[in-house]
């Protein structure tokens, strides 16, 4: 009888980010030129995608009572085009309604489209509620010519 592994070493996995994956993370995020400098103390609510161990991806936001700031989409260049930006959408939409959240805000300088075609719509960024303005990401880390878009957690998807 042949066994077969289920589960190869490739396997890419998305998984809760752990306390140890704060480096790689960040790596990830510089190496893509995303902020970095305070994702980690919202790192309960992020999400890290691997591939034989290896951080390839990693998504999460910043929680505010029922609004969320969605931070730092990244996906590791060799990893980009097959769809794990969606997924990694997908599984932290999942998180962020187990946890209460009704709508997602975010900035972006670079991925506008990527981010329309899943949902969301660009808003004046002084439209945001005070507790997403007033973060690091709005104040300090993103330039002021970031566009803002939001989509409720409940919106479909489109791939």
């Amino acid at each position: 009888m042949r066994v077969v592994n289920p589960r190869p070493a490739s396997r890419l996995t998305i998984a809760a980010a752990a306390s140890g994956d704060a480096a790689a993370i960040a790596a990830l995020l510089r190496e893509a030129g995303l902020p970095h400098e305070d994702f980690a103390d919202h790192l309960p609510y992020f999400l890290v995608a691997r591939r034989q161990g290896e951080a390839v991806g990693a998504i999460g936001f910043e929680l505010h009572g029922t609004a969320a700031l969605l931070r730092s989409l990244v996906v590791a260049p060799a990893h980009r085009g097959a769809g794990l930006g969606d997924r990694l959408v997908k599984r932290l939409t999942a998180s962020a309604r187990r946890q209460g959240v009704r709508r997602f805000y975010l900035l972006t300088a670079t991925a506008e489209a990527f981010f329309s075609k899943r949902g969301f719509e660009k808003i004046d960024r002084r439209s945001a509620p005070a507790a997403i303005v007033g973060t690091k990401e709005f104040n300090s880390l993103c330039p002021v010519s970031a566009v803002c878009l939001t989509r409720p957690v409940e919106a479909a998807i489109i791939p």
